[in-house]
């Protein structure tokens, strides 16, 4: 079982993100996970410019450090992606890696992964903005959410103490989710939906992106993979 944890706060060691980034690492690595630690802002990666190659070839043509940590991504079996609160969204590093994605969303490239996310704010219930995001982004990338953790500076050091102990457990339980291949039952009607819509539209421009319309082709002879 392979764990990725990714900070998306650029400020380093003194990051609160991090730790809880870290707290989620260490429970998965207590319960037998192999785990990873990314810290996106040490890397340059460009900003999407929609030239559609991707879906075309399954490549971004952009000479960067995003393949390295994509491949990272699509090797793992469970995610942990982390961002402070930047104006109730997540920070422009995250973003940007999340816009280059847009190859794993149309294929549902994260099927069968899990994840949880983690924020901090300088505000009072803001670190809700990025968490929401996040859930959200992950269920449209495929992926199955075990959790969140997440906490307001405002509110004291107690609550980054609370929240790494909630980001710990979630560690855990991300890691028995992976073990185990858990249904989240209520997710799984958006999942579905998300995979038929990406389906059919794959299907709508399959002359122009030929790496999706093949890659779904393959998929609906062999949904399992295992052909």
């Amino acid at each position: 079982m392979k764990v990725l944890g990714i900070n998306a706060s650029p400020r380093g060691s003194e990051s609160s993100t991090l730790r809880l980034v870290k707290s989620a690492l260490d429970g998965a690595q207590s319960s037998g996970a192999d785990v990873e630690f990314v810290d996106l802002c040490r890397f340059n990666i460009e900003y999407c410019n929609a030239c559609g190659v991707c879906y075309k070839t399954g490549r971004c043509p952009k000479k960067d450090d995003f393949q390295s940590i994509y491949e990272k991504m699509l090797a793992a079996d469970g995610l942990v992606m982390g961002s402070p609160n930047y104006i109730r969204s997540v920070t422009a590093q995250m973003k940007t890696l999340l816009d280059r994605m847009a190859d794993a969303i149309h294929c549902q490239l994260f099927a069968g992964k899990y994840s949880v996310t983690v924020a901090t704010s300088g505000s009072l219930g803001h670190d809700q903005h990025v968490l929401e995001y996040m859930n959200e982004v992950m269920l449209t990338l495929g992926s199955y959410v075990t959790g969140n953790a997440g906490a307001s500076m405002a509110a004291g050091p107690e609550a980054l103490a609370d929240a790494g102990k909630r980001a710990f457990q979630l560690g855990e339980s991300l890691t028995e989710d992976i073990r185990t291949k858990k249904n989240y039952y209520k997710q799984e009607p958006i999942l579905i939906e998300n995979r038929k819509y990406f389906q059919n539209l794959v299907e709508m421009y399959k002359d122009e992106w030929v790496h999706q319309y093949e890659y779904w082709k393959t998929w609906s002879e062999c949904p399992d993979k295992k052909c």
